[in-house]
């Protein structure tokens, strides 16, 4: 950096518009509310920050952010629905001094005061990388978090990088030497799931040759990351939570009782709260998993991060030359612009393919499967290039070979799963289905 280059200060805080809410109708006439940040959540269950009495309204009926100059209205799956005059309401912003309706209850949405939220100093904390203010606000959460037990839910969009967060979760904390296990439940046969998290004899079912040790068990000490919680089965649900509140267990097919002492991270992109109100999460687990809950913003609401994190991608794949090299600014300009439907996962993939390539892909070809586990593409000078054809053939041809092969490796991890495969590569299922059509892999 030259010496006449001048560094701008990054604020240490973050000014904030909050928001008032009073019940001007309804069992609970004369409740109010002022928060502390720019999210408020309504319901009847004790979490919420402004519980109701008013039996009409679900347990996490809805949540209120700021969003500028109005507030967005988040209908959480609510019984009776949120109304604004005769219109129901499931997903819409509206202006402050807005009459809702819950039930029986009305509230009026008001402004609050204007409140500073401390922001991390650097863009950096651990693996995660960020300049904005929703990921250096984020990265000051998690090291005040770091320090207690607390259980903590991540909740976000897939691709966002909720692993990176639980393991930094870990790494400042006091548990920091201790064991970091994780388990993804969205990918695990729902048979195996009980296995994988307490463990089992041998003989505890068919196949069970020998002892398993299950994650809570070779967690101890540390800190234990569920990811994708919302697929638990009932039962499961009930297992998890007998451990969380006794902190002991026994391995499938064993009565010896085993103590635990592990943090508790989960991870969802499913809203739990609305399975809550659906009856197909238990109340009582989500108490006891989302005793913090983060927000984890996706990459299209944070673009400014676009920039370090292609440039921390490429030092991490060993490319040494300038960024500008492979991403020049009119790219980068057209990468903030895209909505990347995979986020930071998505763009990961994007950075490797443009080395593999020589050139950049269309960001139609780019599909987000999750970290390591997504097939690795060849470097370019190891695949035959189709000289014979002009330019645009030959590119057409190895993009079409890449295809075909990340294809193929999807299907292999996700047993010939559509839905899962799906699933695992951020892509629409019909899109995909069409893809294996037209590959003859179907």
């Amino acid at each position: 950096m030259s010496s006449g280059t001048t560094l701008r200060e990054r604020p240490a805080g973050l000014p904030i518009r909050t928001l008032s809410i009073e019940v001007v109708g309804g069992p609970d006439q004369g409740k109010s509310y002022t928060a502390e940040g720019e999210t408020v959540t309504v319901g009847t269950a004790e979490s919420n920050d402004l519980r109701l009495t008013d039996p009409t309204v679900s347990r996490y009926h809805l949540e209120l952010s700021r969003r500028g100059d109005r507030v967005a209205v988040t209908d959480l799956g609510s019984t009776n629905g949120t109304a604004v005059g005769p219109a129901l309401l499931e997903r819409g912003t509206v202006a402050p001094g807005s009459l809702l309706t819950l039930g029986r209850t009305s509230l009026r949405v008001g402004d609050g005061p204007t409140r500073t939220l401390s922001l991390h100093e650097s863009g950096a904390l651990g693996p995660l990388r960020g300049q904005s203010a929703p990921m250096r606000r984020l990265m000051a959460q998690i090291l005040r978090l770091a320090q207690t037990d607390a259980s903590v839910l991540l909740q976000g969009e897939s691709g966002t990088g909720k692993e990176l967060i639980a393991r930094a979760l870990h790494d400042q904390s006091p548990r920091a030497q201790k064991p970091f296990v994780t388990l993804d439940c969205g990918v695990i046969s729902p048979g195996l799931v009980a296995s994988e998290l307490f463990g089992h004899e041998r003989g505890a079912f068919t196949g069970a040759d020998r002892r398993h040790i299950g994650v809570f068990e070779r967690a101890q000490g540390g800190t234990l990351f569920l990811d994708e919680m919302g697929e638990l089965s009932s039962g499961l649900q009930t297992a998890l939570l007998g451990v969380l509140e006794r902190r002991r267990f026994c391995r499938l097919g064993g009565t010896e009782e085993l103590s635990v002492d592990v943090r508790v991270v989960s991870a969802t992109h499913q809203d739990l709260r609305a399975e809550v109100n659906a009856n197909t999460f238990r109340l009582d687990l989500y108490y006891r998993l989302a005793v913090v809950r983060l927000e984890v913003p996706p990459l299209r609401q944070r673009a400014d991060d676009i920039p370090p994190l292609v440039e921390h991608f490429l030092h991490e794949v060993g490319y040494a030359g300038p960024m500008e090299a492979l991403v020049p600014p009119l790219l980068m300009a057209t990468l903030q612009a895209h909505r990347w439907p995979g986020n930071v996962r998505e763009l990961r993939n994007y950075v490797e393919a443009i080395l593999a390539m020589g050139e950049p892909p269309s960001l139609e070809q780019v599909v987000g499967v999750p970290g390591a586990a997504h097939p690795p593409v060849p470097p370019v000078a190891s695949v035959p290039l189709p000289l014979e054809h002009s330019y645009r053939e030959a590119r057409q041809q190895l993009l079409e070979d890449f295809e075909a092969r990340f294809l193929k490796a999807l299907m292999e991890r996700a047993g010939n799963n559509v839905s899962m495969a799906a699933r695992l590569a951020q892509m629409d299922r019909s899109y995909l289905i069409d893809l294996l059509h037209r590959h003859h892999l179907r």
